[in-house]
């Protein structure tokens, strides 16, 4: 489970999963005392608890941690804490995608960020439709999929309630974008095709969350997985 809190990537590991303490910064204990001024670069705690989960999610949420870059929790019980993290929010489900062509990703422009094409799910929409419907309305080309990316989840407030989004991507290709455009009504500047080398160069003024599912997927073309 990817989860990013205020474009913070809070991560959940198991106990028995492998930890290189070198990775990190500050490794605590969940019965530590610390405050969020302590909380910089990339953070482990161990032996993390709901108790935990309720007090960094709302560190997290209520705190500008500007310093902090992840924050790993460590745990023996990780599903009972991802249910109980996502108790503590509404679910809305959305889809996006990761188009290709010949090479290059496409990338957008909108509200002063770099982003990749997404949107919320319709009522009673399988994840696959959304994410085909969402990629041709807000950038108007068309593609069809290749594969599956992982799901992130990122929170947000919304009129008073606590969302955490599910963002289920895919991996696509562009069959045509003779017409491509912005959706000017999504808010949308621009849509450009870009070698992943500039990709990388604009991914500091994308979302935490963009960032990850665009460094995966280069990853993966690295190790020859697609």
């Amino acid at each position: 489970m990817n989860v990013f809190i205020n474009d913070i990537p809070l991560i959940l590991k198991k106990s028995n999963e492998k930890v290189y303490r070198h990775h990190y910064d500050l490794v605590l204990d969940a019965e530590d005392h610390f405050s969020s001024k302590d909380l910089v670069g990339d953070v482990m705690i161990k032996r993390a608890d709901t108790l935990l989960i309720d007090r960094i999610v709302r560190l997290m949420e209520v705190k500008k941690l500007k310093k902090l870059k992840s924050l790993t929790l460590v745990t023996n019980k990780k599903k009972q804490l991802i249910e109980h993290l996502k108790d503590q929010f509404k679910i809305v489900k959305a889809a996006g995608g990761l188009v290709l062509k010949e090479g290059k990703i496409l990338m957008m422009y909108r509200l002063g960020v770099w982003d990749l094409p997404k949107g919320k799910l319709d009522k009673g929409e399988k994840t696959v439709e959304g994410a085909l419907r969402e990629v041709e309305e807000e950038c108007n080309i068309k593609v069809h999929v290749l594969e599956k990316l992982p799901k992130t989840w990122h929170s947000y407030a919304f009129k008073g309630k606590k969302i955490l989004k599910k963002t289920s991507w895919f991996l696509m290709e562009c069959t045509d974008d003779s017409l491509m455009k912005p959706q000017a009504e999504e808010f949308i500047e621009e849509v450009r095709w870009m070698t992943p080398e500039e990709v990388l160069e604009v991914l500091p003024k994308a979302y935490t969350s963009i960032a990850f599912i665009v460094r995966e997927y280069l990853q993966s073309l690295k190790s020859g997985k697609v």
